[in-house]
């Protein structure tokens, strides 16, 4: 009786944490894996002495969805357009109102209401809004904050925008 009395606290203090757990995940912050080259030097950066690249971790502050509030150099974690199961990240370029010309291409366009124009930092390998248009604000799962593993790495992920990228007014790009 008493070893059944032992486990039956245990399941009930294991099944508290672990709602608590995914309510905190699903609200508040999650961690992240980030796979892929897209976004390389800020996440992922190539070592040259192996040749491969290493997968950072980062924490995602979800709190930013409360009211949708983003800015520009914002890295943040979406919904794929395409697949709704695959989760991308990439920085946020442009926000609704703002002209952003298009890479590879003299076309301008107005980044409509509801929609940002997101592109990764190596634009060598990253399939972007250049690609695929601009994206719903209500596919963004996530903004990143900081890099935490691996150890020598654990830092913020600044804000930042390329420069000459997108402008209030119409402009010509090229």
């Amino acid at each position: 009786m008493v070893t059944g009395n032992i486990l039956w606290n245990y399941t009930k203090k294991v099944f508290t944490f672990g709602l608590i757990g995914v309510t905190v995940s699903d609200t508040y912050a999650s961690i992240s894996a980030v796979r892929g080259s897209s976004m390389s030097p800020t996440l992922n950066p190539h070592t040259s002495s192996s040749m491969r690249f290493t997968v950072d971790y980062v924490l995602v502050d979800k709190t930013c969805l409360l009211n949708y509030k983003f800015s520009r150099g914002d890295v943040v974690v979406y919904s794929s357009p395409s697949s709704y199961k695959e989760k991308h990240i990439k920085r946020i370029i442009a926000l609704p109102g703002d002209w952003i010309g298009i890479r590879n291409s003299s076309d301008v366009m107005r980044v409509p209401e509801g929609h940002c124009w997101v592109e990764g930092d190596n634009q060598a390998s990253s399939m972007d809004s250049n690609a695929y248009g601009p994206i719903p604000l209500g596919l963004i799962k996530g903004r990143v904050t900081r890099i935490v593993w691996p150890p020598q790495r654990i830092s913020p992920v600044e804000r930042r925008i390329p420069a000459d990228r997108i402008s209030a007014y119409r402009v010509d790009f090229s």
